[in-house]
């Protein structure tokens, strides 16, 4: 089957209080429990990385998977997540959102759920304004072709990719990815390779991308009461 990426980043209000912080977390991880998420994890961004180097200075990062576009939908209306959005957003200075669907052999690359403690590297691309949908389209191949390699070196890790169907929140970038790893050993072997600058050193694409934003996230545990 396939399955529906969707990923939010957050940009914390500095002077929020740790308290505050600490509770909008736990109110966002709680929405696991309604029917619509497959998995849903939220959690502070390791690191930042972008190329050229950018103002997306976020704080915070949600990633939940759906079986469908329709469970997306009915999980950005339920009221139990409507009440968390308005909740937070006395301390939310800025936020972006991007969804994609995953092919089904990338959905079945790896656990549906990565379990806590796995290294998440979600990629943004946004691309030059212009460009016809077959430069857009052979940008996509290539950024597929170079994430399909380094699968080859580290088999242990999955990949989703694909085009944003939600462009409302998501500044432009049309493009995503999402890696998971074991862990964080295993994700800064990428970073030894210059994952960011591969893309913007690329003869074929790099005259077509604006901008590549890379953020990395661990996978908290789930709190226990």
């Amino acid at each position: 089957m396939s399955i529906i990426e969707h990923v939010v980043v957050f940009r914390v209000k500095p002077d929020a209080a740790p308290s505050e912080v600490d509770s909008m977390v736990e109110r966002v991880n709680s929405l696991v429990s309604l029917e619509e998420p497959l998995h849903l994890s939220m959690g502070s961004i390791a690191r930042v990385q972008s190329s050229p180097t950018s103002s997306f200075n976020f704080t915070h990062i949600l990633h939940i998977r759906f079986s469908s576009k329709e469970d997306l939908n009915a999980y950005a209306v339920h009221p139990t997540h409507v009440a968390a959005v308005k909740a937070n957003s006395p301390i939310v200075a800025d936020t972006m959102a991007l969804d994609w669907v995953a092919a089904e052999e990338e959905a079945q690359g790896g656990a549906l759920v990565p379990p806590p403690g796995s290294a998440v590297r979600v990629t943004f691309f946004k691309l030059k304004e212009g460009l016809g949908d077959e430069v857009t389209d052979e940008v996509m191949r290539v950024i597929k072709g170079l994430q399909g390699e380094l699968k080859l070196k580290q088999s242990t890790i999955q990949f989703t990719s694909g085009e944003n169907f939600s462009p409302g929140r998501a500044k432009g970038f049309s493009f995503a990815s999402l890696a998971v790893f074991p862990g964080l050993a295993e994700l800064e072997v990428v970073d030894s390779d210059g994952e960011v600058g591969k893309y913007h050193e690329n003869d074929k694409i790099k005259d077509h991308l604006d901008c590549v934003l890379v953020l990395d996230f661990v996978v908290p545990s789930p709190k226990v009461e």
